[in-house]
């Protein structure tokens, strides 16, 4: 099972930008869809943006032309670049990764929204 680590969370205003990072371990990372998810408090968690099998990127329409997903096979890592951020956004992010029916995610980093 491959093991994910986040990184990149934080506190930042309205209209700022942030990167998150996810650092997979083991082998076929390339063979993976990897994305990420969000969960707010008290609400279910949520698909942000991730690669298919296929390897296009997908987005929740909530984060359409603000967020963009993208990965390094080669540094086994996968990115959400985060811009235009607003309080709504604020939540614990996961990473995950997906390969022949087993899911397997991250501890989460946190990210707020806030003035």
């Amino acid at each position: 099972q491959v093991q994910l680590v986040e990184s990149g969370g934080g506190l930042v205003q309205p209209g700022g930008s942030l990167r998150l990072s996810c650092a997979a371990s083991g082998s076929e990372f390339s063979s993976y869809d990897m994305g990420w998810s969000r969960q707010a408090p008290g609400k279910q968690r949520e698909l942000v943006a991730g690669f298919s099998s296929g390897g296009n990127a997908n987005y929740a329409d909530s984060v359409k032309g603000r967020f963009t997903v993208s990965r390094d096979n080669a540094k086994n890592t996968v990115y959400l670049e985060m811009n235009s951020l607003k309080p709504e956004d604020t939540a614990v992010y996961y990473c995950y990764a997906y390969l022949f029916g087993k899911m397997s995610w991250g501890q989460g980093t946190q990210v707020t929204v806030s003035s």
